[in-house]
């Protein structure tokens, strides 16, 4: 890891926060929330909340909070980064440039009112 430079530091962390934003928030990934929350419906409003007890609370605990599950994802792209560097950073790269798609067409919505 001699060669860790701040722009590999800017990639991975562009990348953390998409694969964070993934796991805790995007749809595509309902699926492996599912096992782990409840959503709780009071007076119109839908919240999510972990399971009551054992393993299923604890994992749902760590996926409803986006700043647990962002450490894990940032361990999980630094040991792909070190231990599988060719698939690493294949992986970080995509994820890295998702994330400034997504910032840019937030602020573009935004500035158009959208």
């Amino acid at each position: 890891m001699e060669n860790f430079t701040l722009e590999l530091l800017i990639v991975m962390g562009l990348a953390s926060f998409r694969l964070t934003r993934i796991i805790v928030f995007d749809k595509i990934t309902e699926f492996i929330r599912a096992p782990f929350l409840d959503e709780i419906e009071e007076n119109g409003d839908v919240y999510v909340v972990p399971k009551p007890s054992g393993l299923k609370k604890w994992i749902g605990e760590l996926l409803s909070c986006y700043w647990c599950t962002g450490i894990w994802a940032s361990a999980g792209l630094l040991g792909m980064y070190v231990f599988l560097p060719k698939v690493g950073i294949a992986v970080i790269l995509i994820f890295a440039v998702a994330a400034i798609g997504g910032i840019i067409e937030t602020i573009i919505g935004r500035l158009l009112g959208s």
